[in-house]
């Protein structure tokens, strides 16, 4: 029951995130319609629903919700599964860079609902974002490189 309200919470959080997103979209100039991109923004928030939906299973907890939100979306954008062409031509309309507009509102809000946990980590949370973040960006750059490399563009 206690996951029966938990799901519903994240489908009502994933469906106003997927209402920003196409307002975002509209706002940037990315999309002249709505029409086919929040066909897009659906799919999306599917995919985000069923990873949810995965990780509250029993044998399924021990990983974040984030692994399974990427891998059923990896899973779904090969070429081998069927349909996938349709799902990527939907998705490849919603500009996700504007997702990040209510991804860090939801970021914004989250810290400033936990200030004083924020104001306890002081100056070594400044540190450890730095080298995340470069970590990140380091480890994205290295398999872009190879990937560029393998299928002969670069």
């Amino acid at each position: 029951m206690q996951n029966l309200a938990k799901m519903k919470d994240i489908l009502f959080i994933l469906l106003v995130t997927g209402v920003f997103t196409l307002i975002s979209n509209l706002a940037g100039g990315h999309i002249k319609t709505i029409g086919e991109p929040s066909i897009g923004v659906l799919i999306l928030v599917a995919i985000s629903a069923l990873g949810a939906l995965l990780s509250m299973l029993p044998g399924f907890k021990k990983l974040p919700m984030v692994f399974w939100v990427s891998l059923i979306a990896v899973v779904v954008s090969l070429p081998q599964f069927p349909g996938s062409d349709v799902l990527l031509s939907y998705t490849k309309q919603v500009n996700f860079l504007a997702i990040t507009t209510p991804i860090l509102a939801y970021g914004g809000l989250c810290l400033g609902k936990d200030l004083e946990a924020f104001r306890q980590l002081s100056w070594r949370i400044v540190p450890v974002a730095l080298a995340v973040a470069a970590g990140s960006f380091l480890c994205a750059t290295f398999l872009a490189e190879i990937m560029l490399h393998l299928e002969g563009i670069f």
